[in-house]
């Protein structure tokens, strides 16, 4: 089992930035894909982004050039970079251990950006 414990969210003003983190514990895999989403209300869940273990990156295209992922291997952690930050980003953002066919999540940090 992989647990998954999310932190740094809270409340910024528009323009600002925030550096999420997720820590993974428990039996790590190989060959492993991290990563974050966000559910703002009433929305679905949509990727922000992810990193594989060798590096491999893919942004959702709303936060393309504002975010930056980025994990440590040895740690198993894996990092959001959140920089020019809109109202519109507001969500709780959820970390996420896929390897195979099985997707892990964290309990999900919320993130509120003020107009």
């Amino acid at each position: 089992q992989v647990q998954l414990v999310e932190s740094g969210g809270g409340l910024v003003q528009a323009g600002g930035s925030l550096r999420l983190s997720c820590v993974a514990s428990g039996t790590i895999f190989g060959n492993n894909i991290m990563g974050w989403y966000r559910q703002a209300p009433g929305k679905e869940r949509e990727l922000v982004a992810t990193i594989s273990v060798k590096g491999t990156i893919h942004y959702g295209d709303s936060v393309k050039g504002r975010f930056s992922i980025s994990r440590d291997n040895l740690r198993n952690t894996v990092a959001l970079q959140m920089n020019s930050l809109t109202p519109e980003d507001t969500a709780v953002y959820f970390c996420n251990f896929h390897w195979l066919t099985v997707d892990y999540w964290g309990q999900g940090t919320q993130v509120t950006v003020a107009s």
